[in-house]
């Protein structure tokens, strides 16, 4: 064995050594793992209770707020909240509510549609609505890309096409 194959020999030594002390370093720092995402905090969202909070707030018999207060933060009526949540829940499975795991419930479609809908109608960042309908942001960014891609395919050929010549002259007249 050679003199540059000692050198390089020592030299990977001390790189594993350096990545080793990096890692116990890093674990320490963060008092252990728990979680996916390695150095992530984890906050434990109490999903039924978001649920039940939206639910008695907008959608039960009667609801704690009323129509009016409904449009005015949904940006739409609620007949037409539930028919575009009905259709894309039929059509995207992922918006069912299901079990864990660990057998614990997950958000309720009411909670991923509903955090979608103030996204878009507000622009507002996916951890905005946290506190209110307990979902996480990375889950809300996943759950706004997933309703957006569910309502163009369902609504796009009816709604999201180019206008037609009726449409134009339509809206030419409102225009003047």
């Amino acid at each position: 064995m050679g003199d540059d194959d000692n050198i390089d020999n020592k030299y990977e030594e001390l790189l594993l050594a350096q990545i080793e002390e990096k890692g116990r370093a890093n674990q320490s720092s963060r008092g252990g793992h728990c979680g996916s995402i390695m150095g992530h905090r984890i906050v434990n969202h109490d999903l039924i209770e978001g649920h039940e909070r939206l639910y008695r707030d907008y959608f039960a018999n009667p609801p704690k707020y009323e129509d009016r207060l409904f449009r005015r933060r949904f940006r739409m009526n609620q007949a037409l909240f539930m028919r575009i949540h009905d259709v894309v829940v039929a059509h995207d499975t992922s918006f069912v509510q299901k079990r864990n795991v660990a057998g614990r419930l997950g958000l309720s479609s009411l909670q991923n549609i509903t955090d979608a809908f103030r996204q878009l109608a507000y622009g507002v960042p996916a951890d905005y609505v946290d506190e209110y309908v307990q979902i996480g942001e990375s889950t809300a960014i996943e759950s706004l890309k997933k309703f957006i891609t569910a309502v163009v395919e369902v609504f796009g050929d009816e709604y999201l096409r180019a206008p037609n010549s009726d449409d134009l002259k339509r809206l030419l007249a409102i225009g003047e």
